[in-house]
């Protein structure tokens, strides 16, 4: 027995000695993944992963076939990656571990993400200023301290209306100025980001343009608040990651915005993402706003829809409200008529 038990001390001490090494190796990797996120090169690099295995079997001394060495050092390389990522994960401003407050986006006396919930209403473009001053003067009656209003959109077909551009802009300042309301409206390019923010007290970047990581750079030069919007084909770790282009820029002032995802389902414009909503405020401390419209693309379900948002812990929901809806220049199936959104914001006060 004595000398069983001197190999399973030597086994046990070899044991440790290898827990040592994986430790030592663990922190070579997490400096060597720290040095590669600050130069911007790729984490995981299969070519050295090649050529490291290829010269482990050649000094594989045995009794072990080339087939276990391969699988157990695989493992190994495999549980370094995962582990790269989590550090990377955990060192994004965006995240709750980086911060563990929840961030409060102020703009004048209005606070979004400080319990009580916003929302923001308004019409998908703007296309009159009949049209938007009729809207805002209701909005204002019905207590909406923010206006949306699209002066630029992006649609599908090169043929569908595309926003008043710097008319419906001209249109937005003057019917703010005359209400008192905040505004947020849509930002497509760099270029007009400057032009844009003379007038938006929120800029929002749209689902298109989440992956457009030169805007998000320069809206993150800005310390105007933006409200980014989900892409409908986009996972959550993306989003954050896209939010991540705006606060590395300086600007903290940001606002996620769930607007649903792309499925196989036809009865609605895309499938809301509920469980995005409780995710997101436990992966990151930024405050999460729910549009109702573009999420389903029905009217019918915006109080049901804006109710499951709160529920979920959202900071607010934007909606978008018209005065005629069969007449609208853009997406009418999905705007609230006036006698609709005043039903609809006393469901979402009780909720």
């Amino acid at each position: 027995m004595g000398e069983f038990e001197d190999l399973r001390q030597e086994i046990d001490e070899l044991n440790f000695q290898m827990l040592d090494l994986l430790s030592r190796r663990a922190g070579i990797v997490s400096e060597i993944g720290r040095l590669k996120r600050e130069k911007g090169y790729d984490e995981y690099d299969p070519a050295r992963e090649s050529t490291m295995l290829k010269r482990l079997l050649e000094k594989n001394p045995g009794p072990f076939p080339d087939e276990i060495i391969i699988k157990l050092f695989k493992e190994i390389f495999q549980a370094s990656m995962v582990f790269q990522q989590e550090e990377k994960k955990e060192s994004l401003k965006v995240s709750r571990k980086y911060k563990e407050e929840d961030t409060v986006v102020k703009i004048d006396d209005v606070e979004i993400g400080k319990g009580r919930p916003h929302i923001i209403a308004g019409p998908c473009s703007v296309e009159s200023l009949e049209q938007l001053d009729e809207t805002a003067a209701f909005l204002k009656k019905e207590g909406v301290r923010i206006l949306r209003g699209g002066a630029y959109k992006p649609r599908t077909s090169p043929y569908s209306f595309q926003g008043l551009r710097e008319k419906g802009l001209e249109l937005l300042k003057e019917v703010k100025e005359k209400y008192g309301m905040l505004v947020i409206t849509e930002v497509l390019r760099c270029q007009d980001v400057e032009k844009v923010s003379e007038v938006a007290d929120i800029l929002q970047i749209g689902a298109r343009n989440m992956y457009n990581y030169e805007l998000l750079k320069e809206v993150g030069l800005t310390k105007k608040p933006v409200m980014l919007k989900r892409a409908f084909m986009a996972t959550l770790e993306e989003f954050l990651f896209s939010a991540e282009y705006i606060i590395s820029g300086g600007n903290h002032n940001i606002i996620l915005c769930e607007r649903g995802i792309r499925t196989f389902e036809r009865w609605t414009r895309n499938t809301l993402d509920i469980s995005a909503i409780p995710i997101l405020k436990i992966e990151s401390h930024l405050p999460v706003i729910v549009d109702i419209s573009h999420s389903t693309g029905r009217r019918d379900l915006a109080t049901t829809m804006g109710k499951a948002a709160i529920a979920a812990g959202a900071d607010g929901v934007m909606v978008e409200v018209h005065p005629n809806p069969a007449v609208a220049l853009s997406d009418g199936d999905q705007q609230l008529n006036f006698q609709q959104f005043s039903e609809f914001a006393e469901a979402i006060k009780k909720a």
